[in-house]
């Protein structure tokens, strides 16, 4: 079956490297002992004590969530083989986040998922639902799929101005077109400084897919992009004051997730899992997904659309919540802040998820 190619991106990497940016080595060799078993409480101990030492170092100056869109998500995949009731769809908030944090270079800023809601509507899995609606199509995205916001809105609500931006990231590449961020075929993108953080493995997925994958990433999606602009990670990586990205692959071979130490403890966020029952299924008030976790044992619920590499996926599930450690706000779940949050609709019967963060606020921006 032949590969299905989505990005042609030109030149090579440039040859500075940004120094703020350290490698972690808490984790390494950590999933390489042979048992699955052993594998997963390797990690378990290795994000405990990553998390006690995260914890006692800086906070993060500025965190702020913000709701970008709702979309419609198969509930088949956001609770792997767990929901009990026939409804076909929950709904996710897709959420950007702006981080701002010390560096020996000083305060850098970080967007973390800041999608292109309207470029990122081509993304075939999504288009052929919107689609679907035939002639009611403008109608049924707005019921169904609302924009809140936009990433230029959200930083105009907080004085940010776009050249203030050092970098942007995802947890993966699912739906993402890069192109009016970074600029592409010599056209220049909003974001006139920032850089691409991004794991290496991700970035070579979307230079060839394979048809499970190509359904659910933007079509040339990076095509154009000076390679410049993109910094490809090999390793977990710390950003600067209590803001690190680490390797969290399952979801896509790729996935990292977003660590981020605030004054309402450390946030990790990624799409590995899509709501705060994923991560504690057994305190779950969702139909069919506690009973399913004490039928099966299983510890965490996959947000399972591609499952590229799907025991890598609940070994990297654990170490997040493992890191994220208890929620102040409801101890019962985890901290763990989905990129794309399970929220209630109407439409959707039964899918509400039994606890949810919303948007978040702590510190001060600076912008400046």
């Amino acid at each position: 079956m032949a590969k299905v190619n989505v990005s042609k991106s030109v030149k090579k990497p440039s040859s500075k490297k940004d120094t703020t940016l350290k490698p972690i080595k808490d984790f390494l060799g950590s999933r390489s002992l042979p048992a699955p078993v052993d594998r997963l409480e390797d990690v378990r101990k290795r994000a405990r004590r990553f998390r006690d030492k995260f914890l006692s170092g800086p906070q993060v100056v500025y965190y702020k969530s913000f709701d970008l869109v709702r979309v419609p998500y198969p509930t088949k995949y956001a609770l792997l083989n767990a929901f009990s009731l026939p409804t076909p769809f929950l709904h996710i908030i897709n959420r950007l986040f702006i981080i701002q944090y010390k560096t020996s270079e000083g305060i850098k800023t970080l967007l973390f998922s800041p999608s292109d809601v309207d470029a990122n509507a081509e993304t075939p899995f999504f288009k052929r639902l919107s689609q679907s609606f035939g002639p009611f199509q403008n109608i049924g995205r707005r019921i169904m799929a609302p924009t809140l916001n936009t990433v230029e809105e959200c930083l105009k609500q907080v004085g940010l101005p776009p050249e203030k931006v050092d970098y942007i990231s995802f947890d993966h590449l699912h739906t993402q077109d890069l192109r009016k961020w970074l600029g592409a075929n010599g056209q220049p993108g909003y974001f006139p400084n920032a850089k691409l953080l991004v794991m290496k493995e991700e970035w070579d997925s979307i230079q060839g897919l394979l048809p499970p994958q190509s359904d659910w990433y933007c079509p040339n999606g990076s095509g154009g992009i000076s390679m410049d602009r993109v910094v490809l990670l090999d390793s977990d990586t710390e950003l600067g004051g209590g803001v690190a990205l680490i390797r969290t692959p399952g979801h896509t071979y790729g996935n990292h997730s977003l660590v981020a130490n605030t004054p309402e403890g450390i946030f990790v966020t990624s799409e590995n899992g899509v709501s705060a029952d994923n991560y504690n299924p057994l305190k779950s008030r969702i139909p069919g997904v506690r009973k399913y976790a004490k039928n099966t044992g299983m510890e965490v619920i996959l947000n399972g659309n591609t499952l590229e590499i799907g025991l890598d996926q609940y070994i990297s599930m654990v170490l997040e919540k493992e890191i994220a450690g208890p929620s102040l706000r409801n101890p019962e779940f985890y901290n763990v802040m989905p990129s794309s949050e399970m929220s209630g609709f109407w439409l959707f019967p039964g899918t509400s998820p039994t606890f949810s963060f919303g948007q978040l606020e702590f510190g001060n921006i600076v912008t400046h």
